[in-house]
């Protein structure tokens, strides 16, 4: 720990003293002391040195006392918290010193143990703000990387006590992939791609989210959703459907002036899967997945989807054939398993 305190205050042997009485912390650059004769000259610091943690004030100065400058610190750093140091500690000072944002009040003279005590309890209450806000940061920027289910599956109590507990679920998985972008991978800027695929993944989430499933993660130019709880299957279908609508609806002319209309094929697949965090805990390094027969299947009809199409098993098909449109649209051999499967198409 480093913390930064600047001490205001016109007694021209304080700074003497307080460098005397923290030697040991200034030493050991566990605190780094600046000093100000008056609340001006203080403002003038904080300008330039944002960084400073605590301030420990006087409050009679000339130029700006000590209570003006309380009101004023909050404007230039919301985090920073002063300590009034004063030999006017009547009830009245004491009131106006803690409704103007000060930390604490004490009184003179120094007692430099009570002051230390005093110091270690400002700078740990200023740290613990600071960790507090960086935390926020990071949870919004994990917001924009990690779905909402599973942030709330890591604030639950199943996260803490067991990382690597997997359980046995029903789900759907379904496999959503842009045809032919690599190809404007290779031909357009770097600037160009990010722009289109950041576009066309967010009006996929669109069309998972509104139907209750989450984006298990984004592989290049593909989306792995996950679906779960009632009519998971159905609402799986749904959201196919309802996402190569809108991307069908999409046409791009590209800064060399083509003209691209972007397409998905889709897989979906549903019966049991493993759900749970994959990876290694040694490394700090875990999925909240889903894997298994199923999930593997799902890729593979995806990779079996003509653009346009949205591609289920024969088992798939059976469970849904009475509230979609379906069309048989023949066999094929699917990697890893030993027999042709018959596939259906998705209409409507």
């Amino acid at each position: 720990m480093n913390a930064k305190i600047m001490v205001v205050d016109d007694e021209a042997d304080l700074e003497t003293l307080i460098k005397q009485k923290f030697r040991r912390q200034i030493r050991e650059k566990t605190y780094e002391f600046s000093f100000a004769q008056n609340g001006v000259e203080a403002l003038k610091i904080l300008q330039e040195a944002p960084d400073i943690d605590m301030i420990l004030s006087d409050i009679n100065m000339p130029e700006m006392d000590g209570l003006t400058l309380l009101s004023k610190i909050s404007d230039v750093n919301p985090l920073l918290k002063a300590v009034i140091v004063s030999a006017y500690g009547d009830m009245d000072n004491i009131r106006v010193a803690m409704n103007r944002g000060a930390f604490d009040f004490l009184t003179k003279p120094i007692n430099f143990e009570d002051l230390e005590l005093t110091v270690e309890k400002t700078i740990k209450h200023v740290i613990q703000l600071r960790q507090t806000l960086q935390a926020i940061k990071e949870n919004n920027i994990l917001k924009m990387y990690v779905d909402e289910t599973v942030l709330k599956f890591m604030n639950s109590h199943e996260f803490e006590t067991s990382l690597t507990a997997n359980e046995t679920i029903e789900a759907t998985v379904v496999f959503i992939d842009i045809c032919g972008f690599t190809s404007i991978s290779e031909k357009e800027s770097p600037d160009t791609v990010v722009n289109l695929i950041n576009k066309y993944f967010d009006v996929m989430v669109k069309g998972i989210i509104e139907q209750g499933g989450y984006v298990d993660k984004f592989m290049g130019d593909a989306v792995m959703a996950v679906f779960k709880g009632d009519y998971h299957l159905d609402r799986a279908i749904e959201a196919s459907l309802a996402v190569r609508s809108a991307i069908a609806k999409i046409e791009e002319v590209l800064p060399n002036h083509a003209t691209y209309m972007p397409k998905v094929s889709i897989g979906v697949n549903t019966g049991e899967m493993i759900s749970g965090n994959i990876g290694s805990a040694s490394l700090r390094r875990l999925d909240y997945t889903v894997i298994g027969d199923t999930v593997n299947t799902a890729q593979r009809l995806q990779a079996a989807a003509k653009p346009s199409q949205i591609i289920i098993s024969q088992a798939t098909y059976e469970k849904v054939k009475e509230s979609f449109n379906c069309q048989e649209v023949g066999e094929t051999s699917l990697k890893n398993k030993a027999q042709a499967v018959k596939l259906y198409e998705v209409v409507a």
